[in-house]
């Protein structure tokens, strides 16, 4: 699947890569929905028809990972909403061991997300993620998403990295083709990012289904 003689830089998506989307899947689609409509005093189909086709509106874009910008358009403080449910964060299976072996072998790995640092710094409290990772950069501090071809721009002036000799781990079509676009050489999704959803099949990139299929000696 890929040449590790040939890879210097890991960069790795956090939701859905390296900490189970069961956490965010649930909160967004269930638990939000659920308080929204508490909060608001209306029936939680009438609080879905508000929320879903706002979240469709905005997805992509910085502002559908912004926890600041959700708290001021709902008019709730969803920092607060998400450490209600903190305990289901946790890593996918592996992912520590993968990140170590990642370290061991030389590897610089960095990670990016579209992640607001308030959501970051949650996951880092309810996990030892940062403890495995030699950098952590969120799409926030450029206010360009990993779907926009801005962003690796502004990546590469933070964290100098030769695409011809990068890995990227992602969940998402649509950060993969940015990142091909931009010229990353190695590139590989994520088959069952939710441990409660279905595997996913591609055409287009590689699946990983364990991290030891991908575990460099």
């Amino acid at each position: 699947m890929i040449d590790w003689r040939e890879i210097d830089t890991v960069l790795l998506d956090m939701d859905g890569t390296l900490l189970d989307l069961r956490f965010d899947n649930h909160f967004w689609q269930e638990y939000l929905p659920a308080r929204y409509a508490e909060v608001r005093q209306v029936p939680l189909e009438a609080a879905q028809d508000e929320l879903f086709p706002h979240m469709r509106r905005i997805e992509g874009t910085i502002d559908w990972y912004c926890l600041d910008y959700w708290s001021q358009a709902l008019a709730l403080d969803i920092p607060a909403l998400k450490r209600e449910v903190g305990h289901l964060i946790c890593f996918r299976p592996q992912a520590q061991a993968f990140l170590d072996a990642l370290g061991q072998a030389g590897k610089r790995r960095v990670l990016v997300t579209n992640a607001h640092r308030g959501a970051l710094a949650l996951k880092c409290e309810r996990t030892p993620l940062q403890q495995h990772l030699d950098a952590v950069v969120s799409a926030h501090d450029f206010r360009l998403p990993k779907e926009t071809p801005g962003f690796w721009d502004a990546l590469q002036q933070v964290e100098a990295f030769d695409p011809a000799r990068t890995l990227l781990l992602d969940d998402t079509a649509r950060v993969l083709r940015a990142a091909r676009d931009y010229g990353i050489r190695w590139l590989l999704g994520i088959a069952q990012p939710d441990s409660g959803g279905p595997r996913r099949e591609s055409e287009e990139f590689d699946l990983v289904e364990s991290f030891d299929q991908i575990m460099p000696d």
